[in-house]
């Protein structure tokens, strides 16, 4: 029972950090594409007058597309109709499985590993749970009997053959230089230094697999430049043309969530995953004390910075608005000195005099902060190149993947092998 309720809770920290993160990747997707088209952005919405930089706006559009009417084609195949949306977010929340967000926490003498399932071919796992999600995209195009939704189904089947063999072969690459195909293992391996100095991350023994799996990540998660199956300006809105309501919802979030898992793969495979470089975690332990309050000084300090920049902007916006939102910047900066408050009291306990149990914790607390540092990072990354890049031709993003990437692909895995050999 006791492996079951670990279990159970890693299911539930992942379950709970994908869910979050999408509500704040939608925001961080609004936000970020005005802030490069010099817009807005959302500020509408409100709870109490408050619009909180649009952050309202996500949990507006919950209840919107909750009891908005379901509108579905009078010809669709009724039972792949319905079980499209959920298969698509199912895969979505089932990779997560084997992807280790920290080494280990030690709970009641046990040390319990975190991460869900550890198993012996998670790398596998990873590709084949995947390639599934094209089957949800396809069946959606498919039973709606749209021929738009068709194409879109028909341009993810032909996307995911043509990227997710460039993907293998880059992670191949990885396989022979850590020798194993368990994520655990990869990750572990990539806390050592070369030559003293340098962290063994894959993305530095292996650059180019690097630019290989980010490509086609981006082409498996259907994001820009590689969002054909629903390219609007060609196909309307692709596979998912024909969904309303909770059933769009889902495949709206299913988005943003193969988005969080594309960088999580990324931060696992290529940046270390959890580690923190140049502090393994028997140096973190033995100096947890004063990790630890420097950390508290520098979370109160940071915090007090930012209120400060609130106060300026609430006196200089002052009756700007004349209602609510004249009070949205004294209440950002009430925020940020509870925030700052709150670290200031976590000095009070000492927290340099840290025990072992203690020392243990803050171990494991940073390596989850550095994992999920990681996975933020690319997860914007792939907002900043979502409105950065225009979308490729079809015929380009076929010719990228059977004549450029494929054979950079083998190119790679063949110098790896050969160097792992002299080596």
């Amino acid at each position: 029972m006791t492996i079951v309720f670990d279990t159970l809770a890693k299911i539930g920290f992942f379950f709970v950090l994908i869910m979050g993160l999408v509500v704040v990747l939608i925001w961080m997707e609004r936000k970020g594409a005005a802030f490069i088209q010099d817009r807005t952005g959302p500020n509408r919405a409100s709870i109490g007058g408050v619009r909180l930089a649009g952050l309202v706006h996500p949990v507006a559009d919950v209840f919107k597309l909750l009891f908005k009417e379901d509108v579905a084609p009078a010809n669709r195949h009724a039972a792949l109709y319905n079980l499209a949306p959920w298969l698509v977010m199912t895969v979505a929340m089932s990779t997560y499985a084997v992807i280790p967000f920290g080494d280990y926490l030690t709970v009641a003498g046990r040390r319990v590993p975190l991460v869900a399932a550890d198993l012996s071919v998670g790398l596998l796992y990873v590709l084949a749970i995947a390639s599934l999600a094209t089957y949800g995209v396809v069946m959606a195009g498919w039973a709606s009997n749209n021929k738009f939704t068709f194409l879109g189904g028909i341009r993810a089947t032909s996307q995911m053959i043509s990227y997710e063999i460039s993907m293998g072969l880059a992670l191949m690459g990885l396989v022979l230089v850590f020798s194993s195909l368990r994520l655990t293992d990869i990750v572990a391996g990539q806390g050592d230094l070369i030559w003293g100095f340098l962290p063994k991350w894959g993305v530095v023994v292996q650059p180019l697999g690097f630019i290989l799996f980010i490509v086609a990540v981006f082409a498996e998660t259907n994001r820009n430049p590689f969002d054909l199956p629903e390219g609007e300006s060609e196909i309307v809105a692709g596979f998912h043309l024909e969904y309303s309501s909770m059933k769009f919802a889902l495949f709206f979030m299913a988005e943003y969530a193969h988005m969080v898992i594309g960088a999580s793969l990324i931060a696992t495979f290529y940046f270390g995953g959890y580690q923190i470089p140049w502090l393994p975690r028997p140096l973190i332990e033995a100096n947890a004390g004063l990790i630890l309050t420097l950390k508290l000084i520098g979370v109160a300090l940071i915090s007090m910075m930012i209120a400060m920049l609130f106060f300026r902007r609430a006196q200089k916006e002052k009756g700007k608005f004349g209602d609510a939102r004249d009070r949205e910047p004294v209440l950002g900066a009430g925020l940020w000195v509870l925030v700052a408050g709150g670290a200031l009291a976590g000095l009070v306990l000492k927290p340099w005099t840290i025990g072992p149990v203690g020392a243990d914790m803050v171990a494991s607390l940073l390596q989850v902060m550095a994992f999920v540092a990681k996975v933020v990072f690319f997860a914007w990354l792939f907002i900043w190149v979502r409105w950065t890049l225009p979308r490729f031709r079809y015929d380009q993003l076929m010719h990228l993947g059977w004549k450029v990437w494929l054979p950079l692909g083998l190119a790679n895995l063949v110098v790896t092998a050969l160097v792992m050999a002299i080596v």
